[in-house]
């Protein structure tokens, strides 16, 4: 869970409430909005900026704590075509500013940081780069310049079932975490990402939750986002739109095990099943 209490330099919009809900004992709940015509699992539903605040609105009265919101999909099995900035900030234009104006932090899910500089200047929270600071060179600097967070997550350019995927792990975030500290971003703004279902097989993502445990030792909170990802197809064949029950599994788990964020595109049946499991714990 999220216990790091320290004050920001700064307070960006949203930034208070994200800093009061770390205070929370239970993970946060972050919901996933894809303005996008190809992610692998609600590509174009929310393309129409009527539809994404709708769905943003939705999100939120389910009980999402925070909304992350991507214009460029990045599905980690691959075949998704690049999109360039000035795209990715015409899809975001009409839908970014309205969801911020809802009063939930929100996460700007970007591996630019021309468009990352873009939504802070819009009040988003914290920048979500699924390359962890070290695909765009410029990325470490456009957060240290504010008081955002930051989610640094793992990734791999290809799958090696032949590696050791936790220790692989460990050696990213240690380079994300030096790239972060010569730009000046404070340890309590960064959030850490196993990235699961990038660069690993299905083998190595589960491996991954059921040894989540071993990355709390950098002693940043942890974000799991399983939500309908293809390992569960592996273990029990289901399309994306199909996978509630194994992404739930997946949850919990990781919640078990020491993460402080779930990212889901289910809010309201994944806030129900992690009540359910503290209350049962509760009675041990």
């Amino acid at each position: 869970m999220i216990t790091d209490k320290s004050s920001p330099v700064s307070e960006a919009p949203g930034r208070a409430a994200l800093t009061a809900l770390f205070r929370r004992a239970r993970p946060l709940i972050m919901g996933v909005l894809n303005v996008t015509p190809d992610s692998f699992s609600d590509g174009g539903k929310f393309l129409d900026p009527g539809q994404a605040l709708e769905q943003a609105r939705r999100l939120m009265a389910e009980g999402a704590d925070l909304i992350d919101i991507g214009a460029e999909s990045t599905r980690p099995y691959g075949g998704a075509a690049p999109v360039p900035a000035d795209e990715e900030l015409r899809r975001l234009a009409p839908v970014l500013p309205s969801v911020v104006s809802l009063g939930l932090p929100v996460s700007i899910d970007t591996m630019k940081a021309d468009v990352a500089a873009w939504a802070l200047d819009l009040g988003a929270a914290i920048v979500n780069d699924v390359w962890g600071l070290q695909r765009d060179p410029d990325m470490a600097r456009v957060v240290a310049t504010g008081s955002a967070m930051t989610v640094v997550m793992h990734n791999r350019t290809h799958a090696d079932p032949a590696i050791d995927i936790l220790a692989d792990i460990e050696a990213f975030f240690d380079r994300s975490l030096e790239i972060a500290a010569k730009a000046g971003i404070g340890r309590d703004r960064i959030i850490l990402d196993p990235g699961i279902g990038f660069g690993k097989t299905a083998e190595q993502s589960i491996a991954v939750l059921a040894r989540l445990d071993r990355l709390t030792s950098f002693g940043l909170p942890l974000l799991v986002g399983a939500s309908r990802k293809r390992f569960i197809d592996w273990v029990s064949p289901a399309e994306p739109q199909a996978r509630l029950g194994g992404s739930i599994a997946a949850h919990l788990i990781a919640a078990e095990n020491g993460a402080a964020i779930i990212r889901t595109h289910d809010v309201a049946p994944t806030i129900q099943a992690l009540r359910v499991a503290q209350a049962i714990r509760s009675r041990r």
